[in-house]
């Protein structure tokens, strides 16, 4: 069984995509939208559990894991960091799908180290701070003190729990924008007007997480933009295409028939 951490829609994409080559897969994703959209994908199971290090150990003993796939987030580097060591501990090989980034050459773009520099960054920049970055980094701005001053609006999925969340830490609904994407340039452009951004914030997620559309709106505006980096991981094999995770998958196949 192939096992995929698909947190992203390429990592949805990617577990079908194995799947359609013959693979029994199981994808791991943790919101209950994720499960719904795998659903597409008729034959494939589903973990909705997060699984630690050791919780990954278990379960790829219990199940019978050759191969793990990490389609994770490109800003999930923990989950990456406890897949090597739980694939290292029971030797599952282990892949990472790395969708590509997108480059900017533009003097009003800033680029930082994490979520806590960006809060800073922002601070420094103006007064309505447009967030692009997801719900999990809003505790951070919410609580920032370089942001204590400022309006600052995010755009999150139109998930209960996510609208809950913001709520609770104290954004207003007029300050919410509960959209999914993916958003044109001309949407991010009216969105940015709407709300009178100063400047953005955003995540460096390549094409398919809308990062392209979010700097050609800024361009066009001359909006300041803050983008935080990719973290730093010393992934043990990695690929940008589909092709490459199934000739990984495929080469390490013929490794077992031989034992």
């Amino acid at each position: 069984m192939i096992f995929v951490a698909a947190g992203t829609r390429d990592g949805r994409d990617l577990a079908g995509y194995i799947l359609d080559h013959g693979y029994e897969v199981t994808a791991s994703v943790v919101s209950q939208y994720g499960q719904e959209l795998l659903r597409a994908y008729k034959g494939i199971k589903v973990n909705d559990q997060p699984l630690d290090e050791a919780g990954m150990v278990e379960y790829f003993q219990a199940n019978g894991v050759k191969c793990f796939v990490d389609a994770s987030h490109p800003y999930a580097a923990n989950i990456s960091a406890n897949a090597m060591k739980a694939c290292a501990q029971v030797g599952v090989p282990y892949i990472r799908f790395e969708r590509d980034t997108s480059q900017l050459e533009y003097h009003k773009a800033y680029y930082v180290n994490n979520y806590e520099e960006a809060a800073q960054k922002a601070g420094e920049l103006g007064k309505n701070v447009f967030l692009t970055t997801g719900s999990r980094s809003l505790p951070i701005f919410a609580h920032s003190d370089a942001l204590a001053d400022k309006r600052i609006v995010c755009r999150i999925l139109p998930e209960p729990e996510v609208i809950k969340e913001a709520r609770e830490l104290g954004f207003t609904p007029d300050n919410i924008i509960a959209m999914q994407g993916p958003f044109s340039k001309e949407l991010n452009k009216e969105l940015f007007i709407k709300y009178e951004a100063d400047v953005v914030v955003t995540k460096n997620s390549g094409k398919l997480g809308g990062a392209d559309t979010k700097f050609a709106a800024v361009k066009e505006l001359n909006l300041p933009l803050v983008v935080i980096d990719r973290p730093k991981v010393d992934y043990t094999n990695v690929t940008d295409s589909f092709e490459g995770v199934l000739e990984f998958i495929w080469k390490k196949e013929k490794v077992f028939q031989r034992k």
